[in-house]
């Protein structure tokens, strides 16, 4: 094997961007009995646009049943929180999470001047920008250009997945991408790995390949800092068998190990529904509750709830009408979820959507994203969202 094949096949490097951070010392200088204290961060990313009026149903509002004549969710299946929102019937799993108080629902979130692009709009969500500014650095990646205390630390932030989203790359310091923490300390002790750090070594200081070679080593020694730090620790919980939940157990794996990392990415797509929306949304939205409620199950077990605050988003919902395909359109506002065991507000946030104050067939978003960003930044991460988010946002009251 040769080393351009090594590296394509181990994953370090691909579509011309590295997935891993640059770390400021090796693992292996720190103390290993420092175990994570930290309050830990879960953003769980639904690509696509997921429809939030199919999610969270207005069944108090009679325009949501003559907008969606034939989408709309019947009366008597929504599971009812109140006198005008439910949930959808395929996401029974979080009643229970809703009713124990560990759940909060944001209504009409989005940002002035919405863009319908997929693209366009998962990077305004994703970087926290304005709808006409364009960034290269996520606002999780500037988080973690920060001085904050904990920053310091290897692995602050890590992405279940094969690749690194934009939300966690910084100017100078990234959030690592890994599915399988076994097959990245293999990958990192493979004879030839290792006798590429060795024979590289004359090229530290090379732009290029000096990079590369200290993203080598600082990937190893991570590798085996997951690897022999979340080994030790074996859920007894018992997880719904699908891709999402499967990622979410592995946060779990690695908050209940002690992993000394403050932010968890996750992310489950498909949501796009432009054509025979009920059964693809409600399949989607069911894998969704159930490895959810199984997760933070799975957290409260392990005393670890109170120190775990979850954020679910989309990059928009959909238009109010149906399309004539029986499904929905690209919108603006939506709902977010946010999880936890120490909820300040818990359940409904605030006022249903408006159905009858539209801007054009959509949504007027009530609030901004980056108020519940900054509200997390300020009262969870402990960074000044200003220093994050290039301006000062006012903070919400759910936590």
């Amino acid at each position: 094997m040769n080393r351009r094949n090594f590296l394509r096949n181990t994953g370090f490097v691909a579509a011309g961007s590295l997935f891993v951070p640059a770390f400021m010392k090796p693992l292996e200088a720190m103390a290993l009995d420092e175990l994570s204290l930290y309050k830990n961060l879960v953003v769980v990313q639904l690509s696509g646009g997921n429809d939030g009026l199919n999610t969270v149903i207005p069944h108090g509002n009679d325009i949501y049943y003559q907008k969606r004549r034939s989408i709309a969710i019947k009366p008597e299946e929504v599971i009812k929180l109140n006198d005008m929102q439910g949930l959808n019937p395929n996401m029974i799993a979080l009643k229970e999470i809703y009713d124990q108080g560990w759940m909060t629902i944001i209504n009409d979130v989005g940002y002035p001047n919405p863009d319908r692009s997929h693209f366009r709009s998962m990077d305004i969500w994703q970087t926290g920008s304005d709808s006409n500014q364009f960034l290269s650095t996520g606002w999780i990646g500037r988080y973690l250009d920060s001085n904050c205390q904990t920053c310091k630390f290897p692995y602050t932030a890590i992405e279940v997945d094969d690749s690194l989203s934009l939300a966690m790359k910084g100017q100078t310091k990234k959030g690592i991408a890994l599915k399988d923490p076994a097959a990245l300390f293999r990958n990192t002790n493979d004879p030839f790995f290792k006798a590429m750090l060795q024979s590289d070594k004359e090229h530290l200081d090379e732009d290029n390949l000096g990079y590369l070679y200290k993203t080598m080593i600082e990937t190893q020694s991570s590798a085996s800092y997951i690897q022999n730090t979340s080994k030790i620790y074996q859920s007894k919980s018992i997880y719904p068998t699908s891709g999402f939940a499967n990622q979410l157990k592995t946060v779990s794996k690695f908050i209940s190990s002690g992993l000394k990392t403050r932010v968890y990415y996750v992310s489950m797509s498909g949501f796009d529904t432009h054509v025979n929306q009920i059964n693809q949304q409600g399949n989607l939205l069911k894998q969704y509750s159930e490895g959810m409620a199984a997760f933070l199950k799975d957290l409260k077990s392990n005393n670890k709830l109170e120190d775990t605050l979850v954020i679910t988003f989309s990059e928009f919902g959909r238009r109010v009408e149906q399309n004539a395909s029986n499904g929905t359109d690209h919108g603006t506002a939506n709902n977010m979820f946010v999880f936890g065991g120490k909820l300040k507000k818990q359940g409904i946030f605030n006022a249903a959507p408006n159905l009858s104050d539209l801007d054009t067939g959509d949504l007027k978003y009530q609030l901004d994203f980056r108020q519940v960003y900054g509200t997390i930044l300020d009262k969870w991460l402990d960074v000044n969202n200003a220093d994050i988010l290039n301006k000062k946002f006012n903070t919400l009251d759910f936590i």
